[in-house]
């Protein structure tokens, strides 16, 4: 059964591993090859391997801080996109004054206020926490209000005609029927938050793998720049996957419904 498992398994992920092979073998032959990527500009496979053993230690350390400052823009956004969510989507008066910052902060991509935010923060990691946290506030505030106004107000209707009141129809109504748009606003949120991260590491941090990009680029050690390339994209191709495994989980429901 165990020997099964494995199987099936892989057979589910055979196509994104074959692409992973595809890749690489297409950039060997292109550098190593055939010399159509010139080195330095573009290092052999080995090289970029070797890179991740002689700087492991500082490798280590960028993603820590990186997954530190991830992580903690990315709770506040989506606990704060939360609340206003549901409140612009349950109480009109709500939203009548929230809507015109919606609007405007929806026009302008997040990283843009990084400028801003690096001189009236107090600390690089504030600013960069700031501005991932606005990326996921806003996608998760959308999503909120969106999942809010598609309940049928019958079911409102109903709870009122039992007794439910305020908090009430809130906590057993509103955001149990919204859970497959709350995935969806984190979904999206995460996206806008790992650009956020790069963004704001490459131009306003001192820490953590966007910083280390940047610091090795200066130095024109590609190898090590492409090696924490590398390792970002592991970790949000690995961050999505989680988040995504989670959804399932919670929303077998849904699943089951649709079929």
């Amino acid at each position: 059964l165990f020997h099964k498992a494995v199987f099936t398994k892989l057979r589910e992920k055979a196509p994104f591993y074959t692409l992973i092979f595809v890749l690489l073998i297409a950039y060997d032959l292109l550098t190593l090859k055939s010399n159509t990527l010139v080195s330095p500009y573009f290092p052999y496979v080995d090289q970029i391997l070797n890179a991740f053993f002689t700087d492991s230690a500082y490798l280590i350390e960028s993603v820590r801080c990186s997954l530190i400052l991830l992580f903690t823009g990315y709770a506040w956004g989506a606990g704060l996109g939360l609340i206003t969510g549901i409140a612009c989507g349950y109480n009109k008066k709500f939203n009548y004054w929230l809507s015109p910052f919606l609007k405007l902060l929806g026009a302008i991509p997040s990283v843009t206020w990084i400028p801003i935010t690096l001189v009236l923060m107090k600390t690089l990691f504030q600013a960069s926490t700031f501005v991932i946290a606005l990326g996921v506030w806003f996608a998760m505030t959308i999503a909120c209000i969106t999942g809010i106004q598609n309940i049928e107000k019958a079911n409102f209707e109903a709870a009122r005609t039992l007794g439910a009141r305020g908090k009430q129809l809130i906590f057993h109504i509103a955001i149990p029927s919204i859970v497959p748009n709350i995935f969806q606003g984190l979904t999206q949120g995460m996206s806008t938050a790992c650009m956020a991260l790069i963004t704001a590491e490459m131009i306003g941090s001192d820490a953590g793998l966007g910083w280390y990009i940047t610091w090795q680029r200066s130095w024109a050690q590609y190898a090590k720049m492409y090696a924490a390339i590398v390792l970002l994209c592991i970790i949000f191709v690995s961050v999505n996957g989680i988040l995504n495994a989670i959804k399932r989980r919670v929303l077998r429901w849904k699943e089951g419904d649709e079929r």
